[in-house]
């Protein structure tokens, strides 16, 4: 079977969705379980964006050995510079270069001819190419580019010593049928392209990123490129989990296979959903709350009867363990506890162990019935940022026909901070308590809520998005009280924020 490579650029492309900022520390816990899953090829960031950019790149490349660790750069030679101090650290570096080849983007953006594009895609290639054997070369907006033009220029960088060629369609403007013929034209027609992978990128404007993709393995494609969830600029991207399940399911139709270990797909998306702020839809492919959810009596009958009547992918094929129920108190042992993490596919570090046990307890205590998803809940919500500030203690006076009144203690160091503010809800009314302590004049973006499990003992899930001087910050938190979780989901995100600010 013909091998297709997982190139994941969760990390770049997905970080540049709305919203999205993660941490040095967050990036390579991310790129870590990338790793662990099989993924080929993983895209670490755009090195000279920001010097945070240029860290995070360096080092995932110094903690990544297995899979090829990529950074994005334009062509130009200091773009490519900045690419390779990043990446030489790395254990199999790729320097991903691109350079627009669409009429309207070199009219409009580059303001350059076909004959100064093709030259620059040339020499920035050989450029690369003195760095590092693996190099990939983006035509951005090649689907809306000139076919003949793109034959043209891929020829002419794999004569530079460009190892993969990379198809975009970077406003997702392509039908199924239309982009493998596209993909198909393009192989049959550059020479010297036997030579090399064939790479896709595709975007999901209009929700057909994955179907894309597939028709592009179908035409000859040996690369695709995805983010985690689908997350990413505008609609987002192809989604990896979507990609590799079809892969897996379809792979005698298709006569392909990949390198992921499906049994992963759980773990890495609830840990990106988690980190990212971003939350999944319940009735998202693959990871969504409801996509072995049966509601319909003829489907439960089908399913108790026999699982395949109406699941063609069994839970267990992307990590989702059966639930446990985990009646452990304050007094049950870290072995149990870890025990069972490793039943959920969770391995954590001795310290971590030790934090998520704390936390456990804590939840024991005040919950009758302790779930899987409220262990994972629990493991996820970890913090990667130093906390200045930290909740002590808060006061509510609210009421339906009263004005909202909100106290709040915070400690700061070895301070303690007391505020009280007026709002119109409790929440606003903390939140701007919150405002007075920190002297921090944030806007609200976004604030959301949701259960972890059913029940009336359920934790709350609440993540807030805050913007502060034009950077967007997201903070999430769980608590069984929900005025709590929003306390501390408001000083994560400010916390991450002051910690990204001094970074």
């Amino acid at each position: 079977m013909k091998k297709i490579k997982i190139f994941d650029t969760t990390l770049r492309d997905g970080e540049q969705a709305a919203g999205v900022n993660l941490n040095l520390k967050e990036k390579i816990l991310i790129a870590k379980q990338l790793e662990a899953m099989g993924v080929d090829i993983i895209e670490a960031g755009f090195p000279i964006a920001s010097n945070g950019d240029f860290e995070s790149v360096r080092e995932i490349a110094k903690v990544i050995k297995k899979s090829t660790v990529a950074g994005l750069a334009r062509a130009r030679k200091e773009d490519i510079d900045r690419a390779y101090e990043a990446l030489k650290y790395a254990k199999k570096p790729r320097i991903h270069t691109f350079i627009a080849t669409s009429d309207i983007h070199m009219k409009y953006k580059l303001k350059m001819s076909k004959e100064e594009v093709l030259n620059q895609a040339y020499e920035m290639v050989k450029y690369a190419k003195s760095y590092f054997d693996d190099i990939e070369f983006s035509a951005e907006d090649a689907y809306r580019s000139d076919p003949d033009f793109l034959c043209e220029i891929y020829a002419k960088v794999i004569e530079a010593g460009a190892t993969t060629l990379n198809i975009p369609d970077t406003v997702g403007y392509a039908l199924p049928e239309d982009f493998g013929r596209f993909i198909k034209y393009i192989i049959d027609n550059t020479k010297g392209i036997e030579n090399v992978d064939v790479s896709v990128h595709c975007h999901n404007d209009l929700g057909l990123a994955v179907a894309n993709s597939l028709a592009a393995i179908r035409a000859g494609a040996t690369q695709v490129e995805c983010t985690v969830n689908g997350i990413g600029e505008r609609a987002g991207n192809a989604a990896m989990e979507e990609l590799v399940m079809t892969l897996k399911l379809k792979k005698d139709v298709l006569s392909v296979e990949t390198n992921i270990d499906t049994t992963h797909i759980h773990r890495i998306s609830t840990l990106v959903s988690s980190l990212t702020g971003m939350n999944i839809q319940a009735n998202k492919a693959i990871v969504g709350a409801n996509a072995f959810a049966h509601e319909s009596g003829i489907h439960q009958d089908g399913v108790l009867k026999e699982k395949s009547t109406y699941e063609i992918i069994s839970p267990e094929d992307i990590g989702l363990k059966k639930e446990l129920n985990l009646v452990l108190g304050k007094h049950s042992g870290k072995h149990a506890f870890e025990n069972s993490l490793k039943e959920m596919g969770i391995e954590l570090e001795s310290e971590e162990l030790l934090e998520a046990f704390k936390k456990f307890k804590d939840l024991a205590d005040k919950k009758k019935h302790v779930t899987t998803r409220d262990v994972e809940a629990i493991v996820n919500n970890k913090t990667y940022f130093k906390e200045v500030y930290k909740l002590k203690s808060f006061q509510l006076n609210s009421g339906n026909n009263m004005t909202c009144t909100g106290m709040i203690e915070l400690i700061k160091g070895e301070e303690i901070i007391k505020e009280v503010a007026i709002g119109e809800g409790s929440i606003d009314a903390l939140f701007k308590a919150i405002e007075r302590v920190t002297n921090l004049k944030v806007e609200l973006k976004d604030y959301s809520i949701k259960s972890v499990t059913g029940g009336k003992d359920a934790l709350g899930e609440v993540t807030v998005r805050l913007a502060y001087e034009n950077n967007n910050t997201t903070g999430k938190a769980i608590d069984e009280d929900i005025i709590q979780a929003s306390i501390n989901a408001y000083l994560n995100a400010i916390n991450k924020m002051l910690d990204n600010i001094k970074n």
